[in-house]
């Protein structure tokens, strides 16, 4: 048998809603994709299957917006944990190595759209669950 020669493909114009790869580009997909990019600072994450996270659970709204204040003066994310949060991890608020499925769907969502940061610059986002109020941090994804 001869060889199999491959023969050039055009590139189809996206005008027509095909990309590249014979895959559709769905107006709506890009602007899902778009909007959970925005949700970090302007970046596409990649997906994760753990994320090192830290938290600061209060049960009160009111504590959870003293303890906010602290971070938005500077404070570092571990010592306003130590100090306000109301559950066991006393650690600085660590939570360790978590993969998908094991935390709150809510607190899970929050989490796994964070970009990672340290507990000097923490980035964070807040979210109501059963347990109370958080503030999550994430170090690190894998």
């Amino acid at each position: 048998m001869p060889p199999k020669t491959k023969t050039p493909i055009k590139a189809k114009d996206n005008k027509s809603g095909v990309g590249g790869k014979g895959k559709a580009v769905s107006s709506s997909n890009k602007k899902d994709k778009d909007d959970a990019a925005s949700a970090s600072s302007g970046k596409q994450l990649k997906p994760a299957t753990a994320i090192n996270s830290r938290h600061i659970l209060c049960e009160k709204h009111s504590k959870k917006e003293e303890a906010l204040t602290k971070l938005r003066e500077g404070a570092k994310f571990d010592d306003v944990a130590k100090e306000f949060s109301e559950d066991k991890a006393r650690q600085g608020g660590s939570l360790g190595w978590k993969t998908r499925g094991a935390l709150d769907a809510a607190f899970e969502k929050a989490a796994y759209d964070l970009e990672p940061s340290t507990t000097a610059t923490p980035k964070f986002v807040e979210v109501k669950t059963a347990h109370g109020y958080h503030i999550i941090m994430v170090e690190a994804r894998r």
